[in-house]
């Protein structure tokens, strides 16, 4: 059966509360500054950053947000018995509330539900540390060595895991089709990927509010509302599978083709732009 491979960023999450990041009306737009509280440099080596950042978690939508109709749509595909894997750079958790079995959600960024300590590395529940900060804890240390916690999500600055990397490297050769929700796909190396399916002869399609620089590699574009617009595509696609292979008499473009000959986008550094 088709793999149906999903790289989801804010966008996908917007309806469910969730401000984007890059959009018009993006966090780092209206405020450039709220970029410091999650680059790695200035929270590590600045307390004043750490316990403003920790204001900033304990007041985030994410703790109120609930799935909206694009992550249940994706979940529901899954559910339909198409193969789906979901490359999420969003750290919100929502696509596993939504029912999707965590192990299919490869979260690129980490996640903001748990925290780590930067020295021994002990992971526990971000709830917990909330808690400690409610209580008055400005900047909760950790509880088994005393290092400096931060969220489990990769931030400004830090790179991604490269067990993490490879696995959504290896879903994105393998998949015949790639949908892009949500992503302005410019935040390497995530955006990568929309080009590496294309050149292994997937179908890209892109489900957008904004143009991205990988629209023309993409089979189709779509600018409605993704809370609309994702599961009405989800559903063709699977009454599509329920029928015959998406890619029926296609055979895969292997590299040396013409889609391999594309002007595919490439970061400079595959590493090197991670989100919070």
């Amino acid at each position: 059966m088709t793999l149906v491979a999903i790289l989801s960023g804010a966008g996908i999450s917007t309806d469910s509360g969730i401000p984007d990041y890059r959009g018009p009306q993006g966090l780092w737009r209206k405020d450039p500054e709220a970029e410091k509280l999650v680059t790695y440099d200035f929270y590590m080596s600045d307390p004043e950053i750490r316990r403003r950042s920790w204001q900033m978690r304990r007041t985030s939508a994410t703790w109120a947000a609930e799935p909206n109709a694009a992550h249940r749509a994706v979940a529901a595909l899954e559910r339909s018995g198409t193969p789906v894997r979901v490359i999420t750079q969003n750290v919100d958790g929502l696509h596993q509330l939504a029912g999707l079995p965590a192990r299919k959600v490869v979260e690129l960024h980490g996640t903001a539900r748990e925290v780590t300590c930067t020295r021994c590395h002990a992971r526990s529940a971000m709830a917990d540390a909330l808690a400690r900060v409610e209580a008055g804890e400005t900047d909760p240390p950790c509880t088994v060595c005393g290092g400096i916690l931060k969220p489990a999500t990769v931030m400004f600055g830090e790179r991604l895991d490269s067990r993490v990397l490879a696995e959504a490297m290896a879903i994105t050769k393998a998949a015949e089709v790639f949908i892009a929700v949500g992503t302005t796909l410019q935040v390497q190396p995530a955006a990568s990927l929309a080009g590496i399916a294309v050149e292994h002869g997937a179908r890209l399609l892109v489900v957008n509010a904004e143009p991205t620089p990988y629209d023309e590699l993409a089979e189709q574009t779509v600018r409605e509302p993704i809370g609309t617009a994702l599961p009405a595509l989800l559903e063709r696609l699977a009454a599509s599978s329920a029928q015959t292979s998406v890619r029926d008499g296609r055979p895969r473009v292997r590299p040396g083709t013409h889609a391999d000959r594309r002007a595919v986008p490439r970061p400079a550094d595959p590493q090197a732009w991670p989100s919070p």
